[in-house]
């Protein structure tokens, strides 16, 4: 089985870079744990870090969280997910060199202009250290919560994609769309980053390869085993090959399970995994010092 899968491996790619994910939840994560957790990954070595988002949470949901066996969100009793935008450009001015992502933006439950205007402006505080991990999200209850219909959230997420990459690169942007309108206007500053900040799409539906394909600079897998990674690795070339793309400027970023050895890690890089963000897990001080130490050494895996 292991021979088959290297079978999928990219060929001359550059050494994968290594981050964490990591979903800080208060009350556990005070501002100094965050604080000295980011400065501390930035130390030993870590590419980058990031976030998933949800703004509110649901004791019960019609669908199941993809991310857990038990199809629950894991989060302590009275805790909540911090929100990305303001974290990140919180950890921006305690750190120099760390990117930061987000794993994902759940973009249409957002205001597009918002979010654009968010994001632009985190990339250009931060000179160029934005990811902008992005998907349509599996909880109902919260795109209906923020006012928003959930069954036509593909088809707006495509158009406010196209609507952003315009407001990011066009002096003056223009849109028409089925969802939405947006006159002649300009939006300053631009993104650091050429031709735009890196949008790199999550989804393991087909129609998320396609987006991915289409407007992504990559694609990003959650809790992806190596078998499950090779079998993507051919999804998203055949709808590369559709867009007229191939994998030479296009990122593949993936998760893996928590337990994860520095053979594993060689394992990805052999598939052609540009980045693996690896699972910080418990996010009480104690063990985010040890995680480090454990994190430290699956990035000499890679040296």
């Amino acid at each position: 089985m292991y021979s088959a899968i290297l079978e999928f491996r990219y060929q001359l790619r550059p050494t994968m870079k290594i981050g964490t994910f990591s979903t800080f939840m208060s009350p556990i994560c005070t501002p100094e744990v965050i604080r000295d957790f980011a400065i501390a990954a930035e130390n030993i070595g870590l590419d980058s870090l990031w976030m998933g988002e949800h703004v509110v949470l649901f004791d019960k949901t019609e669908f199941p969280y993809p991310g857990s066996k038990d199809g629950k969100l894991p989060v302590p009793d009275g805790g909540g997910m911090l929100d990305t935008v303001a974290t990140f450009g919180y950890l921006a001015a305690c750190t120099k060199r760390l990117r930061f992502g987000t794993g994902i933006t759940l973009l249409p439950q957002r205001n597009p202009l918002y979010t654009a205007k968010e994001f632009t402006t985190l990339d250009w505080l931060t000179q160029g250290r934005i990811d902008f991990g992005i998907g349509v999200g599996w909880c109902k209850e919260e795109v209906i919560a923020c006012g928003y219909n959930f069954d036509d959230r593909g088809k707006r997420c495509d158009e406010m994609l196209e609507m952003m990459k315009q407001l990011w690169t066009e002096p003056v942007a223009e849109f028409h769309g089925e969802f939405y309108d947006l006159p002649a206007c300009r939006m300053d500053p631009k993104p650091v980053q050429k031709p735009h900040i890196p949008i790199i799409v999550g989804g393991h539906s087909q129609a998320g390869y396609r987006r991915a394909a289409r407007y992504g600079a990559g694609w990003y897998g959650f809790q992806m085993g190596l078998e499950a990674t090779a079998q993507v690795i051919t999804q998203l070339d055949s709808s590369l090959k559709s867009e007229g793309r191939n994998k030479d400027d296009f990122q593949l970023v993936i998760t893996p399970p928590y337990q994860v050895t520095p053979d594993m890690v060689k394992a990805y890089e052999d598939l052609g995994v540009d980045r693996l963000i690896l699972l910080l897990g418990n996010q009480k001080p104690e063990r985010i010092s040890s995680r480090l130490k454990e994190l430290e050494t699956l990035i000499e895996a890679t040296s």
